[in-house]
């Protein structure tokens, strides 16, 4: 099968959105599958560099996320390229530019689309003009607009299927959690992350890794370290990533007089992640706005326990305390840190923990996707069939 995706974020642009589209794509190139990523330039990108099927349009930063990138050209140029690898089905992973040249894409060639709901964005819309501009509503309504006529949706989460039927979005929606590459998460890297960092072989570590903005809620952690660090005076949070709250942060570390128990790290390249998560007791995500929690599975990936915010994903995830455990008050939080600390049985059991990431590999990732995809294109050829016969 040919398959085109269409993204807005991709490597070397770091995110969940990102490292979600690269697992699917060797998910489906292991299957025998060719995925052509259509995307934007980068300016992280070397000038002139050719990645096979990666083709890249013009682009702008997007407005309040100057991260992130969108594309103001495209359409033709999109189509042509289509036509020549005769992609089979698109499959959207934003709802901005290059999503709307993935639906035209699709009906200029005749082929179903599919699109990922990947953001919550009733949890983003402060960051536009401070939340004065945009309102829920907005969002239903251009959700909607641009679902409508898709052939598909995956909701990475139970969440986001409840949310689209909200939205009243009328279209086949398949949940399909994404899966992680474990593989990846273990390879041998020649590199001694806490060396590096200068932690000490035996203090415990905490690691948070992720965007650094508000809705990730690291102040949150950041709050209740001075108590852990009562009970353990050499502990270290490392904050791994970058984005626009890292001086605010910083500042608060600053107040809480946590220099010496903190670390930022700024962004780790994802050949890297895995020995991030390995070098640490315990990673820790108060974020209240995840739709996959990525980085939890990722931290199981590489054997390392979780202390997360309790959302509808996580209760299929940790549904035992050797992976780790939940919370929705920072008192949790904090307790259940400290709980871990002191077992210091870190260490997941190799069968609960073959069992678990077998359930949320990316081979099982890419084949729930493929069996999607596969159900959506013979909707789509009986339809056609049909309309052709009237």
């Amino acid at each position: 099968m040919n398959i085109g995706i269409f993204t807005d974020t991709y490597f070397p642009q770091i995110s969940g959105v990102a490292t979600s589209i690269e697992t699917l794509k060797e998910a489906l190139e292991d299957q025998g599958h060719n995925v052509f990523i259509f995307t934007t330039t980068d300016p992280h990108v070397e000038k002139g560099r050719v990645d096979a099927n990666v083709f890249r349009f013009s682009s702008v930063p997007f407005i309040s996320f100057t991260d992130r990138r969108i594309a103001y050209r495209g359409f033709f140029e999109a189509t042509k390229v289509a036509r020549e690898v005769k992609l089979d089905i698109v499959h959207t992973q934003t709802e901005f530019a290059l999503g709307m040249i993935g639906k035209y894409v699709a009906h200029q060639l005749k082929i179903p689309a599919i699109h990922t709901y990947h953001t919550m964005y009733e949890d983003y819309l402060h960051y536009v003009l401070n939340g004065h501009l945009l309102r829920p509503y907005h969002v239903k309504q251009f959700t909607k607009v641009f679902l409508k006529n898709m052939d598909g949706a995956i909701a990475p989460s139970e969440r986001v299927d409840e949310l689209l039927k909200r939205y009243r979005v009328d279209i086949p929606i398949k949940v399909i959690p994404t899966g992680v590459d474990v593989k990846n998460m273990n390879k041998k890297v020649n590199r001694d992350i806490r060396q590096e960092l200068g932690i000490a072989a035996d203090a415990p570590v905490i690691l948070t890794l992720s965007r650094i903005a508000g809705e990730k809620k690291i102040d949150r952690i950041l709050n209740v370290m001075p108590e852990i660090v009562e009970e353990f005076p050499n502990v270290c949070l490392v904050i791994s990533g970058d984005g626009p709250d890292v001086k605010v942060l910083q500042d608060q570390v600053e107040r809480l007089t946590l220099e010496n128990n903190v670390i930022f790290t700024g962004d780790v390249n994802h050949d890297d992640v895995g020995a991030f998560y390995k070098m640490a007791n315990l990673f820790v995500s108060a974020s209240d706005t995840e739709t996959q929690g990525l980085t939890y599975i990722e931290a199981l990936a590489a054997g390392t326990k979780c202390v997360v915010y309790d959302t509808d994903y996580t209760e299929n995830v940790f549904d035992d305390s050797d992976f780790g455990q939940v919370f929705t008050t920072p008192s949790e939080m904090r307790d259940k840190i400290i709980f871990y600390l002191n077992n210091k049985q870190t260490i997941i059991p190799k069968d609960k923990l073959k069992t678990k990431l077998d359930q949320i590999s990316a081979k099982k990732f890419g084949q729930e996707v493929y069996q999607f995809y596969q159900e959506v294109i013979d909707n789509y050829q009986e339809n056609f069939k049909e309309d052709s016969n009237d």
